[in-house]
């Protein structure tokens, strides 16, 4: 970690030159067909709203020894939690490693509830994320990159080069150099996770972002970050920076 964070700093100078330009970006809704965008947009359609409806369940449920509920300290999820997601991964000022908000979510359940933390990509962890992530739709992607991230999320952006697998690819020659193309017939996106957790055809259920980037590993034979692992997070830290500015669509729609 400490060597990826030191190459990381080393890139943290270059990074905006070589980053898509700003004008320039699109989001993985702006490159699908106009059918999947309207059941994207269409609540009553979009079939992630089956994950929030138990979202809503469990921000309601008190649980654990301190028998509390989301709602008893946070109160309305949709003003309390609006633009929370768009702020996720945060890097602790105390120099802490980055959190993503799955993360977040299980520390308020074992601190807070004094309940047992949900299993990365549950059903039950990623229908509170969904709910929350729902919240900051429309709203722009606003990772802190002060001073105190800047070596994580240059950290993240030197895995997101950095040649991997049987394959011997990286995230950015595709997502990066590629984008537009076509690979197994279907539209290389750019890659900002603007609408995460997400409901994909391909799954027929909701998933997170880490789970979308083990399946790219994996595609380039290399062995995928564990879920939740520093790299895994680290990576997500990146392409959140990356999409900085850009409106979420979560839950969003993909193929």
């Amino acid at each position: 970690m400490c060597r990826l964070l030191v190459a990381g700093l080393l890139l943290w100078s270059l990074a905006a030159a070589a980053e898509i330009p700003l004008a320039e970006r699109r989001s993985g809704a702006a490159m699908m067909g106009p059918d999947l965008r309207a059941m994207q947009e269409d609540d009553s359609a979009n079939p992630a709203g089956l994950w929030l409806l138990d979202g809503a369940a469990l921000w309601s449920r008190r649980l654990g020894e301190a028998g509390q509920s989301c709602a008893d300290c946070h109160g309305d999820v949709t003003t309390s939690m609006a633009g929370v997601a768009a702020r996720y991964p945060v890097v602790d000022l105390a120099g802490g490693p980055p959190m993503d908000l799955e993360q977040r979510i299980n520390l308020c359940r074992t601190t807070r509830q004094q309940a047992p933390a949900l299993a990365l990509e549950s059903r039950d962890l990623l229908a509170l994320t969904g709910l929350v992530a729902r919240q900051s739709r429309g709203l722009a992607i606003a990772i802190d990159d002060g001073p105190a991230a800047q070596p994580f999320i240059a950290a993240g952006r030197a895995l997101f080069l950095r040649r991997q697998g049987q394959l011997n690819l990286s995230c950015a020659q595709c997502h990066d150099d590629n984008w537009g193309r076509h690979l197994g017939g279907a539209v290389i996106p750019q890659g900002h996770p603007t609408g995460y957790p997400l409901y994909r055809l391909e799954w027929q259920g909701l998933g997170s972002l880490q789970r979308r980037l083990r399946n790219c590993m994996t595609g380039m034979r290399a062995e995928p970050y564990a879920y939740g692992s520093a790299e895994a997070v680290l990576l997500e830290l990146y392409l959140r920076w990356r999409a900085r500015g850009m409106p979420m669509d979560a839950p969003a729609v993909r193929p």
